[in-house]
């Protein structure tokens, strides 16, 4: 019962927070979600549909260098793969959507990644 709860509560997070992104259609949002064992991230242009730039724990470039995807390391190193990305497509400003997770831990670690690369929030 106490996870239903938990789970409850972060999808009303996650609904508050998309309005507030969504509405700004000048740039681009920065969706992160993370697993027990792993974590994701992508930039989405909301107004085309379209993602844009994509990466993981799983992916081919993460798994080179790191073997497990559930901590901080790994979610700076997929921050800083999703920057270099977004960097050399040209992407500057992107909003941030947690999609209801906290913004401390992983999370946080992957957003201080991506604003190491030169992209701001």
């Amino acid at each position: 019962m106490k996870t239903l709860e938990r789970e409850r509560l972060r999808l009303a997070r996650k609904k508050r927070v998309k309005l507030k992104v969504q509405k700004q259609k000048s740039r681009h949002r920065l969706t992160v979600f993370r697993s027990s064992k792993h974590i994701y991230a992508q930039i989405v242009d909301d107004s085309e549909g379209k993602t844009l730039v994509s990466g993981s724990s799983l992916s081919k470039g993460f798994r080179e260098q790191m073997k497990t995807g559930g901590n901080l390391k790994a979610a700076a190193l997929v921050g800083a793969m999703i920057g270099e990305q977004a960097a050399a497509k040209g992407i500057k400003e992107v909003y941030c959507d947690r999609n209801g997770f906290h913004y401390s831990g992983r999370v946080k670690a992957l957003a201080d990644a991506v604003r190491e690369k030169g992209i701001k929030f």
